[in-house]
């Protein structure tokens, strides 16, 4: 499918009061545009609403699965990514039985101060920030992903970004630095699939039940629509929000403790307990090496009862470690993360198996 061309730039007209530090406007396809070149085949249509059927019966209880988001920090090449999806969709085949996997395709990315954003923004690395091209290279990405049978996990950032994307998405989250964000948690509640609410990066944990809460009630907010026309939109509320742990500035929270606590908050505002557990960022340290310990120490939680405990979060890539973002980018090292650190493959696929096997015990 070829890329869209780019569009002509507008120069801004700053007047006495507005556009002062604009320096552009760059026109994008609308949303309907992009989703009528890259329609969402059948075949990935039935991954999409089989994913998020089995992540809803997961977090309610009614399947007794792990839901397992796995894949890597960010996407930064589309190929690499692409040959990710497809070990890793051979792989949910063989644990489906006891695991719901779900690939991670995060590609906005948040920043504490700046930073690369993530190939939805600057999909060449380069700094030039060819959205237009980053929506197209990301929703190809997502169908082909869907396509293999393999669902799609990612992260609700940018405010129009759900409106060229979400078709194409079986689970979505929020992250630490937005989950505490009005207007993400009233984003949250027009989102289709079930909603991952990560605890802020002080480590407390009603931050996360609040805002499962307030993605449940309806809202309205100011978005475009299909056809790229501001407009308000009122939601109905999304019904199947859960709480992540990440840990905190203080360190981890993924011990006994920490699970317990947040399944009484969730059961004392009213909420289903379903707690999902993320096994890297502050829960290992950000110390890619950690990260399976953390993953079986929370494994071994479910195994002796902790029936909250409805999925896990992995970051993971084709080799692992991380590596800076070099100014020749002919000199990136091929599979490796430009962001977290990340488990490589052989570790991936050793402790999924490992997980199947220990929840057939």
């Amino acid at each position: 499918m070829p890329q869209p061309t780019a569009q002509p730039t507008a120069q801004p007209h700053p007047g006495r009061t507005e556009n002062l530090n604009v320096t552009a406007f760059t026109p994008l396809a609308t949303p309907r545009d992009l989703k009528g070149a890259l329609p969402l085949s059948p075949a990935a249509e039935r991954t999409v609403l089989a994913g998020r059927q089995a992540a809803q019966a997961i977090l309610t209880g009614q399947d007794s699965r792990l839901l397992a988001v796995v894949g890597p920090c960010s996407i930064h090449d589309f190929g690499q990514a692409a040959e990710y999806a497809a070990r890793l969709a051979a792989l949910r085949a063989r644990v489906h039985t006891r695991l719901e996997v779900q690939m991670r395709v995060y590609v906005d990315k948040p920043r504490t101060t700046v930073g690369w954003r993530g190939p939805l923004i600057d999909p060449d690395m380069t700094g030039a920030n060819d959205i237009g091209k980053g929506l197209h290279l990301t929703r190809e990405l997502m169908l082909r992903v869907n396509e293999l049978g393999l669902p799609v996990a990612t992260e609700l950032l940018d405010p129009f970004a759900p409106q060229y994307l979400f078709d194409a998405v079986a689970w979505a989250c929020l992250g630490a630095r937005t989950a505490e964000s009005q207007t993400h948690r009233v984003m949250a509640s027009a989102v289709s699939a079930p909603m991952g609410f990560k605890n802020g990066t002080g480590g407390g944990l009603k931050l996360a039940v609040d805002a499962v809460v307030a993605a449940g009630q309806p809202h309205a907010f100011f978005t475009v629509d299909d056809d790229g026309r501001a407009c308000v939109v009122h939601t109905r509320g999304n019904p199947h929000g859960h709480v992540i742990l990440r840990g905190g500035r203080a360190g981890p929270n993924h011990a006994p403790p920490f699970v317990a606590e947040a399944a009484a908050l969730m059961q004392a505002a009213g909420l289903t307990p379903a707690v999902m557990v993320d096994a890297s960022h502050a829960n290992s340290g950000s110390d890619h090496t950690r990260q399976a310990g953390v993953w079986r120490d929370v494994l071994a939680q479910r195994l002796a009862g902790q029936g909250a405990i409805r999925g896990l979060m992995l970051e993971s890539n084709l080799r692992p470690g991380k590596q800076p973002i070099p100014a020749d980018l002919t000199q990136l090292q091929y599979g490796v993360s430009v962001t977290d650190a990340c488990v490589g493959w052989d570790e991936t696929e050793a402790l999924l198996l490992e997980t199947h096997a220990a929840l057939g015990g």
